[in-house]
């Protein structure tokens, strides 16, 4: 029977040293390799480095510009959510693995939004709303989508992004931005141009249900035989879009109650809108749009049924963080894609841990 070399010089035999050099015992080695990999998860969290952009950074600035709200999201704070379904129509298919491009139902559990971390924002006040969506497909796979209703980001990397929220803080004294900070940020930053003239061209619909929503961001879409399609996408609305006008309802939950008062007379549906890319359009850069005559295909059908609050419905607990992908869909190289994860991540950990501290009894004594 063939004996085992002593583990030390077997180490070292591996490890191609001399048979007299040192070597660390199998603790030690665990120990440092767990220290190497905090150090590597610490560095790259701006834990050494106080003045690298990190999500901890960024939530901090959304929390200077929109105040202390605990137990909110730091972004999109004010919101409400949705449930329904998805029904593949197989159009997608060839494009993608992905079981909800089949011909199948996948239940999905979704919210709208308003920007800002202002959880009494009211809805009139800004142009901008979000669809978020998490599908559920047969065992356990996940899609969750974090979309917009413009089809186009002001900025295209997580330090513009960064410098933006800082240009846009509200002055103390007015409560509104520094009109000369915003337009000196806008100056320096020319990529942003054609985020402005879209949303100039493209008012905000008269409620949630007939507006369309844009991924912003590229994808890849990933077929059977292993093949690769850059796509961005559209929920396109059923319901006729007609622009809101001025001055907005005076109503400051319009949005929510006109969608409440809608999905009470029947469902509300829109198309997935694969929009394909030719080779050349950019996929790293959220700013700027593809030409209009790129191939799309319609992929399905979401059908949203009824609303619930945000405070105790099923969107609470769901970080809709958009790199949360299933088989058959993958990331860009767009570099808002991790910044998107890390400040979604960062932003869940610390409202599901200000909403479990809110449960202790000694909160309940202090707030009954």
């Amino acid at each position: 029977m063939a004996t085992s070399l002593p583990p030390l010089r077997a180490l070292r035999q591996a490890l191609h040293l001399p048979p007299d050099a040192p070597v660390l015992r199998p603790a030690l080695w665990i120990g440092a390799a767990a220290l190497a990999v905090l150090g590597a998860y610490g560095a790259a969290a701006g834990w050494f480095s106080p003045q690298r952009l990190s999500p901890r950074r960024i939530i901090n600035t959304f929390n200077a510009n929109f105040g202390e709200h605990p137990g909110y999201r730091r972004n999109h704070a004010k919101g409400v959510c949705v449930l329904g379904y998805f029904e593949g129509n197989g159009s997608a298919s060839s494009l993608s693995t992905a079981a909800v491009f089949g011909t199948t139902r996948t239940p999905v559990v979704g919210r709208f939004a308003v920007p800002g971390g202002n959880p009494g924002i009211a809805d009139g006040s800004v142009p901008v709303r979000s669809m978020a969506l998490q599908f559920s497909s047969p065992g356990g796979e996940q899609w969750r989508m974090g979309m917009n209703n413009a089809a186009l980001f002001t900025v295209n990397t997580p330090q513009a992004f960064y410098q933006q929220l800082i240009a846009t803080r509200p002055d103390p004294a007015t409560g509104k931005p520094d009109p000369a900070r915003v337009k000196a940020f806008y100056a320096a930053h020319p990529e942003s141009a054609a985020a402005l003239a879209w949303g100039k061209s493209h008012p905000p619909s008269t409620g949630l249900g007939n507006g369309t929503y844009y991924s912003i961001n590229a994808f890849e879409l990933i077929d059977a035989h292993g093949e690769k399609h850059a796509v961005r996408w559209a929920m396109q609305p059923e319901q006729p879009y007609a622009a809101l006008g001025k001055p907005a309802p005076t109503d400051p939950d319009f949005l929510s109650h006109d969608l409440q008062q809608q999905l009470q007379q029947g469902p509300l549906r829109w198309h997935l809108i694969l929009t394909l890319a030719a080779p050349g359009d950019p996929t790293n850069d959220a700013t700027r749009a593809w030409p209009a005559d790129r191939p799309t295909v319609d992929a399905g059908t979401l059908t949203l049924q009824n609303s619930a609050p945000q405070a105790d419905g099923p969107c609470r607990d769901i970080n809709f963080d958009p790199t949360i992908l299933p088989h058959g869909v993958a990331l860009s190289d767009d570099p808002l894609l991790a910044a998107r994860q890390g400040a979604y991540s960062r932003s869940f950990n610390l409202r599901t841990h200000e909403e479990a501290a809110a449960q202790t009894p000694a909160a309940r004594k202090v707030n009954p």
